[in-house]
């Protein structure tokens, strides 16, 4: 149940107790998208687009004719956790797409902020030139942090994560019978994934930093890993039954945890994004080596994401998802209490 979940992470975040033996975990079959074809993925990216205009506005995108209701939200506010809900003409698929990081605008402040807690390796602290940058203080001096700090860190209702959780409660309760997804690019994509994670949701994450790190560190409750009997080491893996698809494109340096270092673009800008472990599965396109693109920061737009690649002509089929074997983040940290 939903109060189990929320109850079994507020223990364990809260209080560091664990009541992992009483969560129950009941495979379930869901409605997806079918993230094999290209169409599909391309509508899914145009509703994460979508999440950063209103509609009529330039960068709107247009989409096909059974999404034909869509309503906002967040966008009363002047900064914080915005996008679009979308329908299906029978209310019997719901879209949450959200948006992700604006380097200019009302919402840019707190977009820096919940990227420097969620994707760094400890409070964006990369070197001394970081000292009055980092986002909390749980730096310990060696490459050391502090785990217990950095979990409090992320209890704040202004981090986004905890508003989206408010949401998804909201959308389950108002269409009870609907199947729900989430979708979003870049930081929004990552925020799809978390959520998706906590409710067992499908999830569709484009050009989006690696975001597993920031489960462990908000104690998401995550599905256990299937026990296979020809290979006991299987289980060890992080095979977790997550509805999350991640797809990106390489040569977009973000997703791939390669905009770091002194004068990265990303560095420069005050963006410490350290990680590239995924939840769930990842489609990559080779951007790179079939369509001869350098990497480039500039190609992490969602524009490019729709219009040069899940749209265009001369692009493959779908590249098959797969699940990230042994990915390690932030490995010269040490971390602990």
């Amino acid at each position: 149940s939903l109060d189990a979940l929320h109850q079994y992470r507020l223990r364990s975040l809260h209080h560091s107790q664990s009541l992992v033996d009483q969560l129950q975990w009941n495979p379930t079959e869901v409605q997806g998208p079918d993230i094999e074809e290209r169409h599909t993925l391309a509508q899914l990216a145009r509703m994460a687009g979508n999440a950063y205009a209103l509609p009529g506005q330039k960068n709107w995108y247009e989409i096909d004719e059974a999404w034909n209701m869509s309503f906002p939200f967040g966008w009363e506010e002047s900064e914080g956790f915005r996008g679009h809900v979308f329908l299906s003409s029978d209310n019997s698929t719901i879209v949450l797409s959200i948006k992700g990081t604006t380097l200019q605008g009302p919402t840019s402040k707190l977009d820096k902020y919940n990227d420097n807690l969620l994707f760094s390796c400890c409070c964006a602290r990369v070197d001394l030139s970081w000292i009055f940058r980092t986002v909390c203080d749980c730096y310990a001096k060696n490459w050391r942090c502090d785990s217990r700090c950095l979990t409090d860190a992320l209890i704040q209702d202004s981090l986004f994560y905890s508003i989206g959780v408010k949401l998804v409660d909201d959308l389950l309760r108002i269409y009870p019978g609907s199947n729900v997804w989430l979708v979003g690019h870049s930081l929004g994509g990552a925020l799809a994934s978390l959520l998706g994670a906590t409710y067992g949701l499908p999830a569709v994450a484009f050009e989006s930093p690696g975001e597993h790190l920031a489960a462990s560190r908000l104690h998401l409750p995550l599905p256990p890993p299937p026990h296979n009997e020809s290979n006991p080491a299987y289980s060890a893996l992080d095979h977790r039954p997550i509805a999350t698809t991640h797809v990106y494109h390489t040569a977009d340096p973000i997703p791939q945890g390669s905009c770091t270092g002194f004068n990265s673009p990303c560095a420069q800008a005050g963006y410490a994004l350290e990680t590239h472990c995924h939840l769930g599965k990842t489609i990559v396109f080779d951007t790179v080596g079939k369509l001869g693109w350098a990497v480039d920061v500039r190609k992490h737009v969602i524009r490019n994401v729709v219009l040069e690649v899940l749209e265009r002509d001369e692009v493959e089929d779908v590249p098959r998802a797969k699940v990230e074997e042994n990915c390690v983040d932030c490995y010269k940290w040490k971390f602990g209490d």
